[in-house]
């Protein structure tokens, strides 16, 4: 069975940061996605990055310039480095898994995605 596991949340001020862990158990990352979305209160759950297996990514605009995903193999861990966190960034983190499209892309519709963490919460203060 897939099973993919979040750690790393917490709270940090406006301007921290916060590094999110995803292990990954039986699943086989070669050809396929790992993403990481977010959910504020009383939001829909959003994209915020994608990891293809090549090592491409990709990102929400807002979060540019100061998210990293990245991923260590070796371990099947994947990474979500925030910084230069905003208040607007609070939300339950959830790292996902799923097969490129049809395009060999990773996209930001959640409904792609097979298989989810069980999140974990990141509560950013001014």
């Amino acid at each position: 069975d897939v099973q993919l596991v979040e750690s790393g949340g917490g709270s940090a001020l406006a301007g921290g940061s916060l590094r999110l862990s995803c292990k990954a158990s039986g699943y086989a990352f070669r050809g396929s996605c790992m993403a990481w979305f977010r959910q504020g209160p009383g939001k829909e759950r959003e994209w915020v990055s994608a990891l293809r297996s090549d090592g491409s990514t990709r990102y929400r605009d807002s979060v540019k310039g100061r998210f990293t995903i990245s991923k260590d193999t070796a371990k099947t861990l994947f990474y979500l480095q925030m910084n230069s966190l905003k208040p607007e960034d609070s939300g339950m983190y959830y790292c996902a898994a799923g097969p490129v499209n049809e395009y060999g892309g990773c996209p930001g519709d959640k409904a792609h995605y097979n298989y989810w963490g069980q999140g974990t919460q990141v509560t950013v203060s001014s």
